[in-house]
């Protein structure tokens, strides 16, 4: 039974009393501000705070995860996409942790990983790394390579089991998941979803600004597995861009993937403390999001948009690979989502003032 629109408009949320609006389906709606989630049975909304349902289906309350002081057990699959969303984890909450390199013993391990998790049956034989020593308050993770393995050790310390991503094609009774709104999670008690891949950015003094001086800072990916980045696209887009800021002094970075075309082509340009990575590989993002008025960012990473949005005070305009994005995919639904916020642009030409931040840390304390 879907709910009835009227009854949409008189509800609020219950942790901060804004308005509410569908979730992407009728099976739950979601509040505009602080972006918790609510299902909807039989068109009848549950307007309940997240701890009495998790006590309600009998799981540990968020409470009693988020709020210790204890140390974590990290994981690490060697992908800096993955384990940084971890570290951003224990950083948000101000949490010691310790790391440990896990991986597959074999190629079929994961394939066998699946079905002993749908049965219940956890050993370290499948993985590679040691039981550690000590006492943690939880296992953390992210990636495939990770997840059976974290179910494996919180059961042999005692702890437990955080992921930082939706665990896909594992079973979902993690102690706790931190998931991505693009990756449309269903709504349970033990799931917090959150509009953005967890960061952690503070300023490291990478660039310094000038007193009296503004300036404006483009972020060059590449390509990503959708789509190819189109240097010539990226040149007009460049001019267009310093023609709006003719006062404004310009910071530049590329990254590990911008093609070689894309950085001869940069070049040509008088960029002020340009970071060519192929040379220094040093990141000075967040010291752009923290000091640049606007902040350009291609479209071609999740983790690069997020943490645009994430932190800072800089307006992020998000600038296209090819003439046009793609019509489906997680990340343009991610780019829509933060878009509808208000938390970013997407460049045509002309410039929004988006300004919103997503205040992980936030999200977070308010899941407890």
């Amino acid at each position: 039974m879907l709910l009835q629109p009227d009854l949409l408009n008189l509800l609020a949320c219950p942790k901060c009393k804004q308005p509410v609006e569908m979730a992407g389906s009728e099976e739950a709606v979601q509040c505009r501000s602080c972006h918790a989630c609510f299902e909807v049975h039989d068109g009848i909304p549950v307007m309940l705070d997240r701890r009495l349902r998790s006590r309600e289906h009998g799981a540990a309350p968020h409470d009693t995860l988020l709020s210790g002081n204890g140390c974590l057990l990290i994981l690490n699959d060697g992908k800096p996409g993955h384990v940084n969303q971890s570290l951003a984890f224990a950083r948000l909450l101000n949490r010691e942790y310790t790391m440990l390199d896990v991986g597959f013993k074999y190629r079929t391990s994961k394939g066998f990983s699946y079905l002993a998790d749908r049965i219940g049956i956890y050993t370290p034989l499948l993985f590679m790394s040691e039981i550690p020593s000590g006492r943690y308050d939880a296992v953390v993770s992210a990636g495939s390579e990770t997840y059976y393995a974290n179910r494996t050790l919180a059961r042999r310390l005692g702890c437990k089991s955080i992921t930082t991503m939706m665990p896909k094609s594992y079973r979902l009774n993690f102690d706790l998941i931190v998931a991505q709104h693009h990756d449309n999670p269903p709504v349970q008690a033990n799931i917090v979803p959150v509009p953005i891949n967890l960061s952690f950015s503070q300023p490291q003094g990478v660039v310094t600004p000038t007193v009296g001086e503004r300036y404006i800072a483009l972020i060059i990916g590449g390509d990503n597995s959708q789509q190819a980045m189109d240097v010539e696209l990226l040149r007009q887009q460049v001019e267009k861009i310093l023609t709006l800021f003719p006062d404004h002094r310009v910071w530049m970075t590329t990254s590990r993937r911008t093609p070689p075309a894309a950085e001869k082509m940069l070049r040509q340009y008088d960029f002020e403390d340009a970071i060519w990575y192929s040379q220094n590989q040093v990141n000075p993002i967040a010291d752009y999001l923290h000091y640049a008025d606007y902040v350009f960012v291609t479209a071609d990473s999740s983790s690069m948009v997020s943490e645009a949005v994430g932190f800072g005070t800089a307006c992020v305009e998000v600038v296209p690979l090819a003439a046009q994005l793609p019509k489906r995919g997680k990340f343009i639904r991610l780019l829509s989502q933060l878009e509808q916020m208000g938390c970013l642009h997407v460049f045509d030409g002309s410039c929004g003032s988006c300004q919103k931040k997503v205040d992980l840390s936030c999200l977070l304390n308010n899941s407890k």
